[in-house]
């Protein structure tokens, strides 16, 4: 004998009106949800004023041969060094000497400008800024703690445990530097 009363009520695997109020109770917390929470996620992006600053260009083509000019990038000083021959001479030749953080001149500077150097003027070791033509390498030295850096910004001896920071740059023009 069939079962004729409940031939007229849907099969347990077929979608009714409650599974469908279900549905759009979730999606509408999910969507609550969402909107509550964007608020604070969009809160962490970093301000406009941080955004202006996030980037500086330089105009260098008044920095003479064997000069530093030194700009303000994200609170850091910043050198722009125009490096002499016989500079770029002996922070090559110094390419394999014993260092502790060892990197080679090429590797700091761009292809084609070997004469422009780049650096974040922030001693490695406790955030001095350290002074140039000092030290028996003839770069860099930090007056604090004496950190000795070469004419390619490397650390030679001295408390300071890295090389000075090369900032993320490109040359946008013939006489153009941009930083950040």
């Amino acid at each position: 004998m069939v079962d004729t009363a409940n031939a007229d009520s849907p099969l347990p695997d077929t979608p009714n009106r409650r599974d469908f109020i279900h549905i759009v109770a979730v999606a509408g917390a999910v969507g609550g949800a969402a909107a509550l929470a964007w608020p604070l996620i969009d809160q962490m992006n970093p301000s406009a004023d941080t955004l202006a600053l996030a980037t500086v260009e330089y105009d260098f083509s008044k920095v003479a041969l064997g000069q530093q000019v030194s700009i303000n990038w994200r609170g850091k000083p910043v050198f722009i060094r125009h490096r002499t021959p016989a500079e770029i001479a002996a922070a090559v030749a110094d390419d394999h000497a014993s260092m502790p953080d060892p990197q080679t001149d090429e590797a700091r500077v761009k292809p084609g400008k070997s004469e422009w150097l780049v650096l974040i003027g922030v001693c490695t070791h406790l955030g001095c800024v350290p002074g140039f033509g000092g030290g028996e390498y003839h770069g860099w030295l930090c007056p604090c703690h004496g950190s000795v850096y070469d004419t390619s910004g490397r650390i030679r001896h001295g408390p300071a445990p890295k090389n000075l920071a090369v900032p993320n740059y490109a040359f946008t023009g013939p006489t153009k530097v941009k930083i950040g």
